[in-house]
Parts: C-alpha cells; structure tokens; sequence
C-alpha cells in the first residue's frame, strides 16, 4: 500500500514539473490566448495524464512520453501556422465582427453561437453597457470582445484637449507583506534610510506595521497597513 502512494507521488510531481516545462517552452501565449484546439489538446493531456497516473501499469516512462508528445505536437502546430498561413483559420480561427457600424451582425453571431445575453455580458466586460455606444465589436478566436467605441463615447485623451505630454511614471513595490523588496529599492536609486524616514512622515515607525508600499516618482507613498482588526478593513493613507 505504501509502495503504491510512493509511486502516486513520484508520477505526480514528474506530470507537474513535465507540465510546467510544456508551458514554458510554448509560451506565455498558450495560456492567455487559448483558441479551441488548444481547448481540446489540453483536455486531452489531462485526460491522458490522469489515466496514467492511475493506471497501475503505466509509470514515469509512460506520462514523460506522453506529455513529451503533447509538446511536440503542440509546437508543430505552432511551426506549421507561423509557415503556412492558411492554417491558421483551421487551427487558430478567425476574429468575427459581431458589431459593425454601430449594427448588430446577427449572422455572423448565429454562426459563433453567440445570443444577445452573451454579446451583452462580454460588452459589460468592457465596461460599455449600452450596445449603442459601440461602433465595432469583433470576437476574437479565444471568445474575448475587443471593442471600439463611437466617438462620442471615447475618452478623449491628452492629444485630443491639445496638451502637452507628460512624462508616464511606473510605480513599483517597495514593501510587501512587511518585507522590503530591496530589488526595485536600488532600481528606483532609493536607500532603506530614506524609505524609514517616509515611512515616520505617515507616522510608521516600522516596517513591519505596513503591509503594502507603493512608489511613484513625484509623489508621496501610498502605503496600505496591516488589517485593522478593530475596524475590519483596510486602513488607506
């Protein structure tokens, strides 16, 4: 019985670290744009990494060789579209225009499936609760919405109001959970003596009594202390 949770465990981690490696070598893309086949392939991993996790006659041999074919035919996929571009509608698929002109395409949403309580639910995404507001709407092959507004309803921005461009500032973390990330301190040319002394300035004495510290180049720290138990919520300064 021992043996066999031992040997459980052993195939466990290897499918794991086999898994991470995949994701690794294919790409950050495989996970933030999953298109259906990609959908399909990773059930199919799934189902053929948990059969051999429990299938007494298949071991660590069986599952590397199995997930070393799932890359393999995951990356030719990726070869064969990046050469050959008119697989990439059989593999990939194709963006729809769902809205055009400000006008529903109930066609092209009959042939993506896509009701009315959907398209709404995918504009809300967008933060666009009136279909009104949009003048192009385009599902994309991983069944995300991309939207472009009418005019009227844009934000305008600096270049539209005629002003001068400002410098864009990045904030980085200089603590988090208590602990200071010395890292981004010496990235940003800041000491630990300099972080103490704005720290006082908000009435902190130490580190240890904040949870969070936001930097921003020109402005003062926005600090988050730990959760105050007396009021159950975070304090924000």
């Amino acid at each position: 019985m021992m043996s066999d949770y031992l040997s459980m465990f052993t195939e466990t981690v290897f499918g794991f670290f086999a898994l991470f490696v995949i994701t690794k070598v294919l790409g950050k893309t495989q996970i933030s744009q999953i298109t259906p086949f990609d959908f399909i392939s990773a059930l199919l991993l799934g189902e053929l990494v948990g059969n051999a996790l429990f299938d007494e006659k298949a071991g660590v041999p069986e599952i590397a060789f199995v997930v070393t074919l799932y890359g393999v035919l995951m990356y030719s996929s990726e070869i064969i579209t990046q050469k050959f571009k008119r697989t990439r509608g059989l593999i990939e698929g194709y963006p729809s225009v769902v809205i055009h002109n400000g006008k529903l395409m109930r066609d092209v949403m009959k042939k993506n499936k896509l009701d009315i309580h959907q398209l709404q639910h995918l504009l809300r995404e967008k933060d666009v609760f009136s279909i009104q507001e949009v003048e192009f709407g385009i599902l994309e092959s991983d069944g995300t919405l991309s939207v472009l507004r009418k005019s009227d309803y844009q934000t305008p921005t600096r270049k539209d109001m005629k002003l001068s461009p400002q410098e864009v500032k990045l904030p980085v973390t200089l603590v988090n959970d208590g602990e200071i990330i010395y890292d981004n301190l010496k990235e940003k040319n800041l000491t630990e003596e300099w972080l103490h002394e704005k720290l006082k300035e908000q009435g902190y004495e130490k580190v240890e009594e904040v949870f969070y510290v936001e930097y921003t180049k020109g402005e003062e720290l926005f600090i988050l202390p730990f959760f105050n138990r007396d009021h159950q919520k975070w304090d924000v300064q």
